[in-house]
This record gives C-alpha cells, sequence and structure tokens, in this order.
C-alpha cells in the first residue's frame, strides 16, 4: 500500500514580535519546518534558504537515498547562506533550525538540526522523535535538569546547533510508519510553552488538520505566544 502525507500548515507570528522568521513546506511526502535566527532580515532569509532548496527538491522513494538526500539539502543550504553572509556580511550570525521528515514507502526518514521538533501521534500515544539542540537538553542529559524546570529556564531557547554556513551534518532517523499515524512539526514558539500532554490531547481531539492546528497556535497565543508559531500537522494516509 502507498502512503502519503496530507497536511495543514499554521504560521503565525505571535504575539511580540514584529517579523516571522519562520518558514514551513507541506508536500504529499515531505514536511519540514525552519526556524530562522540572526534577527530582522537575516534570519527569515536562512530560513526561507532552506525551505526553498526542499522545495526543489524530488524525494526519493528509497529511505537510504532519501537519507543521503536530505543530508545534500543541509550542505547545501549552509554553502547558500555562508555565500549569502559573505555577499552582505550584516547577516553575519545568521541561521535557522531545519527539521524535515520524508515519506519513502513505509519508512519516514528525519533530518534534524536546531530545536524545531517532530512528534509521532500514534493510538493516543505522543512520541517525540527529535532531540534538542539546545544547552537546556544537554543539561537534561547530564542529569542537572528534569524536563519541567528545562521548561522555565532562562536559556530554554539557546540552540547549540544550527544550519548558519558552517559544516553541520543534520542527526537523521529512520522510523516505521503506518496509516492512522499522525505528526507534528512545529517551532519552539509551540514546544516551549505548550507542554506535551496539552499537544497531545489537542493531536487527539481535533481529526480535521486545519482545525488541530488553529487550536495548537491558539494555545500558543494563550501562553503569550512571544515567539513565532509554526505547525504542521500531518497525517499518513493510504497513496
Amino acid at each position: 500500500m502507498t502512503l502519503i502525507l496530507r497536511s495543514a500548515i499554521l504560521n503565525d507570528i505571535g504575539l511580540v514580535r514584529t517579523n516571522n522568521e519562520d518558514s514551513a513546506l507541506a508536500g504529499e511526502r515531505l514536511v519540514a519546518v525552519a526556524d530562522g535566527m540572526g534577527g530582522l532580515p537575516a534570519g527569515e532569509v536562512a530560513s526561507e534558504i532552506v525551505i526553498r532548496i526542499l522545495d526543489e527538491l524530488i524525494p526519493p522513494t528509497d529511505p537510504d537515498a532519501a537519507v543521503d538526500a536530505l543530508r545534500a539539502v543541509v550542505s547545501t543550504a549552509n554553502q547558500r547562506i555562508h555565500g549569502a553572509i559573505v555577499a552582505d556580511p550584516a547577516r553575519d550570525g545568521m541561521g535557522t533550525t531545519l527539521t524535515a521528515a520524508l515519506l519513502a514507502g513505509d519508512t519516514l526518514v528525519l533530518a534534524q538540526v536546531g530545536d524545531s521538533r517532530c512528534y509521532l501521534l500514534r493510538e493516543g500515544r505522543l512520541r517525540q522523535l527529535t532531540r534538542d539542540d539546545t544547552f537546556v537538553q544537554a543539561l537534561i542529559d547530564q542529569g542537572a535538569l528534569t524536563r519541567d524546570q528545562a521548561r522555565h529556564h532562562p536559556q530554554r531557547s539557546l540552540v547549540t546547533r544550527a544550519v548558519q554556513g558552517a559544516d553541520a551534518p543534520p542527526t537523521m532517523g529512520m522510523l516505521t510508519v503506518a496509516a492512522g499515524d499522525r505528526l507534528l512539526l512545529c517551532s519552539d514558539g509551540l514546544s516551549d510553552y505548550v507542554p506535551d500532554e496539552t499537544i497531545a490531547a489537542t493531536l487527539s481531539l481535533h481529526a480535521d488538520r486545519q482545525q488541530c492546528g488553529e487550536q495548537l497556535v491558539k494555545l500558543a497565543h494563550q501562553a503569550g505566544a512571544p515567539d513565532n508559531v509554526t505547525v504542521v500537522v500531518s497525517d499518513v494516509v493510504p497513496g
């Protein structure tokens, strides 16, 4: 059985920021979220660069080829971001997170740099498929912080890896998926402020993808939405 993704994108500036540095993509077999950093206009330039490269990709149907393709996308994005910085030194320091999920047969191939997340909802249970490249995640791994403490840590948004012009290969992963699975890709404008259990309940409650995304953004607003909020809600369905 051929599997594809049916998705809805919600991209919101939030309640505090004056510009939106997030970009996203949702195709039948490739979805992605990129959260730019470096301030206006550099952050949005970086996120748009990586999403544009992904948008030009013809997604491979073989999982190993998909791994190679996503690695190449990140390498190309780093080269183009480096070129953009050379052309305009005022952009020095700009970069972007990237979390991309490519469906190759029944295998979901993940590529991730930074702290945009991919979650899987299966039979009502939520699982985080990516690991944040952040200062607080390193402290969690060392046992120095709990997840709840990390949520309120003043440096929770300090990213330790990004696509920003240097050689930063993505963390890769693979997972077998099935029809009925639901994916959520999101920027930290959601995951830093809305608890996982609330995200899980929302993904389970709203069958309509657009309504689900709207509710997730609403929850981020209720939490203050100090950052841009981008969500991609994707259902794995027969093609």
